[in-house]
């Protein structure tokens, strides 16, 4: 299964993410929302499987949001949309998706989600061998 990685360049989470990926074999295809944004539906589809709503995918640090930040809570979700269709740094970064998983923002421990079961369950045996 094959990850979509929505990052940019300059982003550190993004290039650990990046190097994580790459280490642990995952099949993964590249993309930066500065060069190619993300549109309406493919923000829907990232929202529809966030346990956090917008508040996960809201990069509260961009610049962009200090402009707006004052005004996001009266907007509508299409507004939203748009505006984050128009200003992507306003969106967390990395962001990793695939038919049933979302990871926004690089963790090192929710980031093994990606990993093929078959290795998180042999590396949780033995986490639990290594304890006893």
């Amino acid at each position: 299964m094959t990850v979509k990685f929505l990052m940019t360049p300059s982003c550190t989470s993004c290039r650990k993410a990046k190097k994580w990926l790459t280490e642990n074999n995952v099949e993964f295809k590249e993309r930066n929302i500065f060069a190619n944004p993300l549109t309406k539906n493919e923000l829907k589809q990232i929202l529809m499987l966030s346990e956090t709503g917008t508040e996960g995918l809201i990069s509260t640090r961009s610049y962009v949001y200090d402009q707006f930040k004052d005004k996001i809570n009266a907007l509508t979700i299409g507004e939203l949309l748009e505006l984050l269709e128009t200003h992507p740094e306003m969106i967390r970064r990395p962001i990793m998706i695939d038919e049933k998983r979302l990871q926004i923002g690089f963790n090192d421990d929710e980031i093994r989600r990606f990993l093929p079961r078959d290795i998180r369950k042999s590396d949780l045996e033995r986490m639990i061998k290594n304890a006893q």
